[in-house]
């Protein structure tokens, strides 16, 4: 089931994303690769990886710390769902 990613997943994996920027463009350079946009891409590319991969790292070790978080399931139906909302409208 897809589940959205945390806080700190998104936090975590948006700076590795522009450190690995970083990092993979100096090694290009250093290698002598040409700047274009086939460069421009495979900069891009690696880093989403490196990005996505500490992203799964941190959730990894949150649900390690907190344990597995309950799965919350939405009521398949509309007509469930109405039935939900008119009844906690009634009660409040």
């Amino acid at each position: 089931m897809f589940t959205l990613p945390s806080i700190w997943n998104l936090l975590i994996s948006t700076v590795v994303f522009f450190i690995a920027t970083g990092f993979l463009r100096r090694y290009l350079d250093e290698q002598g690769l040409p700047k274009g946009t086939t460069r421009g891409i495979l900069v891009f590319t690696l880093a989403s990886l490196v990005s996505c991969g500490a992203g799964e790292m941190v959730d990894w070790g949150q649900e390690k710390i907190e344990g597995p978080q309950p799965v919350k399931q939405a009521p398949d139906d509309l007509s469930q769902l109405l039935k939900a909302v008119g009844q906690m409208q009634r009660q409040n």
